[in-house]
């Protein structure tokens, strides 16, 4: 693989902000939409609090991760490319606003149900395209000795982005009144209403805080030595030829993708079940859990910047495997506790590891690519992740259903974290580069 030229001068601290404020934005979606608020109105709402409502969006969540590993890696490499990471990280942030607006019209009735878990698969695969770019740019905003830092950063600008737009709307538009109307703002909660609400406020959000990244941040230029336009066909035959490349040159990071895959699609799996199971399984009132979404995201934005200060002392992998034996632990001892109070303990140890975990594997990654081909290493991140993104969804829904309640989904998700570890300690940590060879 050839690397194009690294840029020639470092990024500002103004376009380090400007970058993160994308991460503090994507809240949003990932935070609102997936985890706290419109995932838990289908299920508890639209969808009757019944098991098969959890089911089904477990198996939505795996259909979209199958379809996001068709398509990342390819649009991730014509980024690269043709010098198009900002623009291809805006196209896909708009296309996630577009559907989070279109999420308020559906209405809290069980016949809405696939359209909401429809436009649920559509946002998170957007949602995910544009993460892909934006990771990937991570490379154009730090240094060798700066990434952990600034990775982290952005990990916990997201979570504190969480924190603002969780209480902003548990205030204003979520709490009950008891009278048929939500929130200081007195919004009515028939037909779900304030739910729904919710995220025509949540896109606007995004479409904000996303603007500084596209106006400060600078593009990466083009690279001369590869085409700007290649077919599909074409683009999948290198796609597998670029995987045999980076197993012929290093074994271990073609180990990581796949190791990282499958620990990966647990971390995701704890936050898009654990609000569930807070609501099904631990008694958590639906409106009280964007409570403690706030607290969970404070914990999670400290535990990313402790876990970014470490990285840059110990490297990635002492990170990575810290928090994921924490978070087997904590996952095991939630299968036996119960009531509100076990949950809030352990569910904020459960948040404590998992922004570490993503932080460093995003930057044990961008260590590992080559330069010029950071968005291609991204896409292929985005690709092997999601073709084992079936597995937490997939093994969550199959247990829910062959045991009949949501917490035995709770053993789906821990089974997938105990695999992701043990093939991840067979990898070899990046070699680090100096400032000098960047």
């Amino acid at each position: 693989m050839t690397a194009a030229a690294p840029p020639a001068s470092p990024a500002t601290r103004g376009q380090v902000i400007a970058w993160a404020f994308w991460d503090w934005g994507s809240a949003a979606f990932n935070t609102v939409i997936l985890t706290f608020v419109f995932s838990v109105y289908l299920v508890k709402g639209v969808g009757d609090d019944q098991p098969s409502a959890s089911a089904a969006l477990g198996y939505a969540v795996g259909i979209a991760g199958f379809a996001l590993a068709l398509v990342a890696p390819v649009i991730a490499a014509r980024a690269d490319a043709t010098g198009r990471r900002k623009r291809a990280t805006a196209l896909w942030t708009a296309a996630t606003i577009v559907v989070m607006a279109i999420m308020v019209a559906v209405r809290d009735d069980t016949t809405y149900l696939a359209f909401g878990l429809i436009l649920l698969a559509l946002g998170t695969v957007f949602w995910e395209l544009a993460s892909v770019s934006y990771n990937a740019m991570l490379c154009q905003v730090s240094t060798p000795a700066t990434m952990g830092r600034i990775s982290g950063f952005g990990w916990s600008m997201g979570y504190v982005g969480g924190i603002v737009l969780l209480a902003g709307l548990y205030v204003g538009m979520i709490s009950d009144n008891d009278d048929g109307t939500a929130g200081l703002l007195r919004i009515a909660t028939a037909d779900g209403w304030n739910y729904r609400l919710v995220a025509l406020v949540a896109a606007a959000w995004y479409l904000v805080s996303a603007i500084p990244l596209f106006v400060s941040v600078p593009e990466i230029p083009p690279d001369p030595d590869r085409p700007a336009r290649i077919g599909v066909v074409a683009a999948y035959r290198k796609l597998f030829s670029d995987i045999r490349q980076v197993y012929r040159s290093d074994p271990h990071a073609l180990w990581f993708l796949l190791s990282s895959a499958i620990y990966r699609d647990g971390l995701a799996g704890v936050f898009t079940f654990g609000v569930i199971l807070a609501v099904a399984v631990y008694g958590i009132p639906q409106d009280d859990v964007l409570i403690f979404g706030v607290v969970a995201n404070v914990v999670s934005a400290a535990g990313a910047l402790l876990g970014g200060w470490l990285e840059d002392r110990t490297g990635p992998k002492p990170v990575i495997v810290g928090s994921l034996v924490g978070l087997i632990v904590t996952g095991t001892i939630l299968m036996f506790v119960y009531g509100p109070s076990a949950f809030w303990v352990f569910g904020l140890f459960l948040c404590a590891f998992v922004g570490p975990a993503q932080s460093s594997s995003r930057t044990f990654l961008a260590r590992m690519a080559p330069i010029g081909r950071e968005g291609e290493f991204f896409g292929l991140y985005a690709t092997t992740g999601r073709a084992a993104s079936f597995l937490a969804p997939t093994l969550f829904a199959l247990f829910v259903t062959m045991f009949g309640t949501p917490r035995a989904g709770i053993v789906g998700i821990v089974l997938v974290l105990v695999v992701g570890l043990a093939t991840f300690a067979a990898v070899r940590s990046p070699v680090r580069r100096t400032a000098a060879e960047v």
